[in-house]
């Protein structure tokens, strides 16, 4: 496979709406398309072929490719699209794993997310968190938000990312985009650069480990607005993850550092329409309050959290992932049988669903 053939193949991948591209020795190139993986006619990837397109993916960053084993990278078709590849050794043949990024950044009414997500934008300190399984729509909602802020205020906004994804027009705001490897050498670095770049708004692509984590909650503590994203499914196990960065003796003061610091949690599932062919987000949202700040602050409330979403919905615009999917099963968008499985409590939501349909 050339390089012809390969910028065809990706063309071929946006145009049909796939969300991922997977190259392997000895298979056809896979689509992922609405979750499912397609195997699409073509003949069978050779190990020449696969080190071809690894080559050109990662443009001389390895000279030595026998000692490669994994790297993240960005390839682009000037006008069509943009990619995040994953290049890594399997037996010590190359494999190639690359996630369509569109080149036009979608809206929130785009992504279906809902409304109450636009408010985040506006805020000018604090963390916000994106949280979700691996393919579940982070980077996008993150685009979208940094979208709106750019759209609608004057502001220095910095992203740092592995690698930069989405690529930002200047509208009302200025955009730093730097990116890992290429700009700086890590996360912890590029934010304490950061802080002294004039920054209103801080965008860190992913959040991986304690240090990276100390150093973003850092920046929010300074009074800028940050956004980050994790791999965590819902409010309550994102603060899991959180303290488990930290040694017993740290985490009641991270208890109150978050409580004074953390504006908000979006977590997203990505389920499949009735309609079909296209998936919706379903999506828990946590907004700071006094109430959940004292349950922060208490290990013996955190448990709590969910139940102070559950009743802030109406006042507060939060909602849990059962609410969220109660309402999308009763606007039409999923079936039952993916409201059942979607579900954090399957059997409440079945109840609620029999109750009000019985009404």
């Amino acid at each position: 496979m050339n390089r012809k053939k390969f910028d065809s193949l990706l063309q071929l991948a946006i145009e049909d709406g796939v969300s991922d591209i997977i190259l392997a020795v000895g298979e056809a190139p896979m689509f992922r398309y609405s979750g499912t993986l397609i195997d699409i006619k073509s003949e069978p990837l050779e190990a020449r072929d696969t080190e071809l397109i690894a080559r050109l993916l990662l443009q001389h960053r390895f000279e030595d490719l026998s000692t490669f084993t994994a790297s993240d990278v960005a390839y682009e078709l000037e006008d069509i699209g943009r990619f995040r590849a994953s290049v890594f050794k399997q037996r010590n043949l190359f494999r190639i794993v690359l996630r369509v990024i569109p080149v036009e950044i979608r809206t929130f009414t785009d992504l279906h997310l809902p409304t109450e997500i636009a408010s985040l934008a506006d805020l000018t300190r604090g963390l916000i968190l994106v949280t979700g399984a691996t393919g579940q729509g982070k980077s996008t909602t993150i685009s979208a938000l940094i979208e709106q802020i750019n759209r609608t205020r004057k502001a220095h906004i910095i992203t740092v990312e592995d690698p930069v994804e989405f690529t930002y027009h200047k509208a009302r705001s200025l955009i730093t985009q730097r990116e890992i490897g290429e700009d700086v050498t890590d996360y912890q670095s590029a934010l304490r650069q950061a802080l002294r770049q004039s920054p209103d708004v801080i965008m860190i692509g992913e959040i991986r480990d304690a240090a990276t984590f100390e150093a973003v909650l850092t920046a929010a503590e300074t009074g800028h607005l940050v956004i980050s994203a994790i791999h965590t499914t819902d409010a309550q196990k994102t603060f899991g993850r959180i303290l488990g960065f930290y040694n017993e003796q740290e985490r009641q003061s991270l208890r109150e550092r978050l409580a004074n610091t953390l504006a908000a949690i979006l977590s997203l599932r990505l389920l499949s329409s009735i309609k079909g062919g296209e998936r919706i987000p379903a999506i828990e949202i946590l907004r700071m309050n006094t109430t959940i700040a004292e349950c922060l602050r208490n290990p013996d409330r955190l448990s709590e959290i969910t139940n102070y979403m559950e009743k802030g919905r109406d006042y507060y615009g939060m909602r849990t992932f059962d609410q969220h999917i109660v309402d999308l099963y009763q606007a039409g968008l999923i079936d039952i049988e993916t409201a059942r499985t979607a579900a954090s409590r399957p059997t409440e939501v079945e109840r609620t669903l029999t109750l009000e349909g019985s009404d």
